[in-house]
């Protein structure tokens, strides 16, 4: 029989627990397997009735496999009994048979000699249970959100999505960086762009007595925190109210934010940012066979699709460093050829998503960091670089772009001159009532050079994955058409 322990040890004792076998349990087992397997759990993906035999295949969400039941039908009543299985229902299996299969693709499979007393339902299903066995496009199972998840290919993101998260935060431990948790709840908006989602109690009142928000990033307050951790960084969700209704934004996301003391130069914040990406790409490829599914959708990559691009970002030569006016430049040459759909390339014009998917897809054919934008088109914490030119200063900051997706994250090295900061800041018309005192004031009580990154948590989800909508990396989306009934 097997039985699935823990052990806890505390305070000189211990003490044991038992958790729920779960089909991972069992994959894991397949160099000494059990002879019985008892109280297994899961959903019926597929029912196979024979005149005599039956199979069955069943998830619980643990993993890509499913597990395989081979029930031998010796009488009608268990005819009838397996009659009522139907995809979708939870069953338990009091208890199995252990028999190896190495001919088959799946190594080993359970034998039920007895299903009216080993298979229990415990959750039915209605007659219109929409998950039949057949592939279901990702646009039908977004009108699914209580049930989208079951399903191999999503299931599988969720899961993958907690791989990229987790390793994330080893590699930041690894290289000495803090995590925190920065408020949600903010009074200012970090990237005066003023897509804000205001906050207000029932009766319509500030509850703090002033304006508060969703935050839009956590920047200024981890800024705070690097003056006294020297390294930090968060994984934290963020709101912004733009009304862009497409496959690359969400009202609510999630964003990887660090923060870096000691650096003045916006090369050290991509190197920093290209080893974390490349050794998390790297744990990616170790365990491929785990992490994405052999399902076929036209809107998402083939495993294989998925793998070759895992192998292109890791390329031995450095991901490429352009500025903004080199990228200009070459999307003006272009243009000329061939112009771009709806937006001519002009200095001094953020660069807008065909720019992007040009530079990094058609030309470059791999990912590139941009660098040194025009002041005006970029947040006013920036660091002027100087020398400049008068009427074209530029910031030191970069943008990350890959293939197919465009920007993927953003940094800069912030001004950390008290006077520089406040001229930008009166330039731009901001602080007028004196709600950014507390930022400014850093610059006064011990600053030093620093810097530091966003990174689009769905973005870069949807990119490794090989799916094509960020709506898919994040449990239940809020996006500008949207509902948040779920």
């Amino acid at each position: 029989m097997l039985l699935l322990k823990r052990i806890i040890r505390n305070y000189g004792t211990t003490q044991q627990y038992a958790l729920p076998i779960t089909i991972k349990d069992l994959y894991k087992r397949i160099v000494n397997p059990p002879r019985t397997v008892q109280n297994v759990n899961g959903w019926i993906r597929s029912v196979r009735l024979m005149k005599k035999m039956a199979f069955l295949d069943i998830q619980d969400g643990s993993c890509l496999e499913t597990l395989k039941i081979a029930i031998p039908i010796k009488q009608s009543d268990e005819t009838i009994f397996l009659k009522r299985l139907k995809t979708g229902q939870s069953i338990c299996i009091a208890s199995a048979q252990w028999q190896e299969t190495p001919q088959r693709e799946q190594p080993f499979e359970l034998k039920i000699e007895d299903p009216l007393q080993s298979i229990s339902i415990r959750g039915n299903v209605t007659e219109n249970y929409p998950l039949q066995k057949k592939n279901h496009s990702l646009l039908f199972l977004r009108s699914l959100p209580t049930l989208k998840h079951r399903t191999m290919y999503l299931g599988s993101l969720m899961r993958f999505r907690s791989f990229i998260e987790q390793r994330l935060m080893n590699v930041l431990q690894s290289d000495d960086f803090v995590k925190v948790s920065p408020p949600v709840l903010t009074s200012s908006d970090c990237e005066g762009a003023g897509e804000l989602f205001e906050v207000k109690t029932a009766s319509s009142k500030n509850y703090f007595g002033k304006p508060c928000y969703l935050t839009v990033s956590t920047q200024l307050h981890l800024e705070i925190l690097a003056m006294s951790l020297s390294r930090c960084y968060t994984l934290t969700p963020c709101f912004r109210a733009e009304r862009s209704d497409t496959n690359r934004h969400l009202s609510e996301f999630w964003m990887l934010e660090l923060e870096m003391c000691f650096i003045n130069d916006v090369r050290s914040l991509t190197t920093v940012l290209e080893s974390i990406l490349r050794r998390l790409i790297e744990s990616c490829l170790e365990r491929s066979s785990e992490l994405i599914p052999e399902v076929t959708l036209q809107e998402c990559l083939s495993r294989e699709d998925v793998i070759n691009r895992w192998k292109m970002l890791l390329n031995p030569e450095p991901w490429k460093l352009i500025t903004y006016t080199e990228a200009i430049n070459m999307l003006s040459e272009k243009h000329k050829i061939k112009p771009f759909e709806k937006y001519e390339p002009k200095w001094g014009e953020p660069l807008q998503t065909e720019h992007e998917k040009w530079l990094a897809e058609a030309h470059f054919q791999s990912p590139v960091f941009i660098t040194d934008y025009p002041r005006d088109c970029k947040a006013f914490y920036m660091k002027t670089n100087t020398p400049s030119i008068p009427g074209k200063e530029t910031v030191a900051c970069f943008d990350l772009l890959f293939p197919e997706m465009g920007e993927i994250a953003g940094g800069s090295i912030r001004e950390d001159n008290y006077n520089a900061l406040a001229h930008e800041m009166h330039r731009r018309g901001m602080n007028s009532s004196g709600e950014l005192d507390w930022y400014l004031l850093l610059r006064r009580e011990g600053s030093v050079p620093h810097g530091g990154f966003g990174l689009g948590i769905e973005r870069l989800i949807s990119y490794l994955f090989g799916n094509h909508n960020i709506r898919d990396a994040i449990a239940f989306q809020r996006s500008a058409t949207g509902t948040i009934d779920l």
